[in-house]
């Protein structure tokens, strides 16, 4: 296995093919993901009979629920990639400590709302709470991260 540091290089190398930086990469990701988890949100109210201008329940949006959920993921994983492996845990300020913590805590709550979306034991409560705690982790994340970076930094790729 290569070391730490060829991994990183090689990892920065393709980001910034695409992208003017790492930092810029995790924002446009972290953005896109957002979007699908809105995506996520009004899919699982229309399932759960909250709204009525989607089509009817059924197999679609059932399978653009899970897709969205599948694609959300999947763009969280570079950005995680990077903030775990080259900037780690850190707590400077405030805001870099709520995204530290709640970094932490995302694919916890993630885990727990695959494993309910199993249990068809539970109380018919949990899965909502879940999936509305991860969406909830990853707008604090969003907001503490892409959105100091859009207003702070630059807006841009």
């Amino acid at each position: 296995m290569p070391p730490l540091a060829d991994v990183n290089e090689t990892y920065t190398d393709i980001i910034t093919t695409v992208f003017s930086s790492t930092i810029a990469a995790k924002a446009w990701l972290a953005t896109a993901a957002l979007a699908f988890v809105v995506v996520q949100l009004v899919t699982a109210a229309r399932i759960y009979g909250r709204l009525s201008f989607l089509p009817e329940r059924g197999a679609t949006i059932a399978s653009v629920h899970r897709w969205s959920g599948r694609t959300a993921f999947l763009l969280t994983l570079p950005v995680f990639f990077h903030c775990v492996t080259i900037l780690g845990f850190q707590t400077p300020g405030a805001r870099v400590a709520i995204h530290s913590l709640a970094g932490t805590f995302v694919y916890g709550v993630f885990a727990a709302k695959v494993l309910i979306v199993r249990d068809r034991s539970l109380p018919g409560w949990t899965l909502p709470v879940a999936g509305l705690s991860l969406a909830s982790t990853l707008v604090v994340i969003w907001l503490t991260s892409s959105l100091w970076y859009f207003t702070n930094v630059r807006f841009g790729f």
